[in-house]
């Protein structure tokens, strides 16, 4: 479907609730940690989405542990559980890279879903790796043709977030201080959560004159494993329900291809790009958590004392 086509479809679509829909990338990790240990973390994530009564889906980075037995367990718990298997290569390498062929890339996902392809809920969605869809328009349309010709989803994200790097200053401060208050991180975590939120939700009025089921990227990592209750929660007291990934995905919006000049982490901002459109705060939305960090260094959430 192109955007061109599509548009005046939406444009006279009734308003919407806004809702959300919850994935997870890079998952399940092996690799040890501090507070929980790789099974109590996976079994922490679970837990969560079950206190909700929460469908999620999982992308499984191969490399990270599923190529193990004990990792591929924690796979099939997910899809055990009721909820959705993607494929997020072996290696997580970057499609962007110079480095990175296309022939290289599509490999990494026939590997992976040679090796999980048969567990429960495993679905033919693929997420790009640091949603990045090549650097070049014959990488980009040579994934199209790929995935499309492989019966793949592109499960594309439209609310995108920085989990990933408060869970790299959570890590570094339990390393420093095992018995850390981490009330502070929680509460910077919600609120960045809670901003983004409500910029990609106007985002949507801007650009398709509505709202749609929003699909929230989080990551497989201790910070969501410790926090996840609190997040499903806010979104509860936000007034966002929580539906299934299959129910976000029906949205025509995730049939589009934009042809954007450039990449963008959501599928809204690369829609917003391909129109030449300024998003209002866009700076924000793109910084990798830079403002959550300073604000984690402004009241003491450090790596060394304090």
């Amino acid at each position: 479907m192109t955007l061109r086509s599509w548009v005046p479809c939406v444009l006279a679509a009734v308003l919407q609730a806004q809702s959300v829909a919850i994935t997870f990338d890079d998952g399940p990790h092996l690799g040890a940690g501090p507070r929980l240990t790789p099974l109590e973390r996976n079994a922490a994530l679970l837990k969560a989405l079950a206190g909700q009564k929460a469908r999620a889906a999982l992308f499984i980075t191969l490399g990270n542990g599923a190529d193990r037995p004990e990792g591929l367990a924690l796979a099939k718990a997910w899809g055990d559980a009721g909820h959705i298997l993607g494929n997020h290569t072996v290696t997580h390498l970057d499609l962007n890279a110079a480095a990175t062929t296309l022939a290289a890339y599509q490999k990494e996902i026939l590997d992976c879903g040679a090796a999980v392809g048969t567990l429960p809920g495993y679905k033919k969605w693929f997420r790009f790796t640091f949603l990045r869809e090549g650097n070049t328009p014959e990488k980009r349309d040579g994934m199209r043709t790929f995935l499309q010709k492989q019966g793949y989803r592109n499960a594309y994200v439209t609310l995108d977030t920085s989990d990933w790097r408060m869970d790299q200053r959570l890590r570094e401060v339990l390393a420093k201080r095992p018995d850390a208050d981490l009330a502070p991180l929680r509460k910077v975590y919600l609120a960045h959560l809670r901003q983004r939120a409500g910029a990609y939700r106007d985002l949507s009025r801007q650009l398709l004159g509505r709202e749609i089921p929003q699909v929230l990227l989080l990551h497989h990592n201790l910070l969501n494993a410790l926090f996840l209750r609190d997040v499903l929660s806010q979104f509860k007291t936000m007034g966002w329900p929580i539906i299934d990934p299959e129910t976000a995905f029906a949205d025509p919006v995730y049939a589009l291809q934009p042809e954007r000049p450039r990449p963008g982490q959501s599928l809204l901002l690369s829609i917003a790009r391909s129109q030449g459109i300024t998003v209002p705060g866009e700076d924000r939305l793109v910084d990798d958590g830079d403002f959550e960090i300073a604000e984690l260094d402004r009241v003491g959430f450090l790596c060394g004392g304090g």
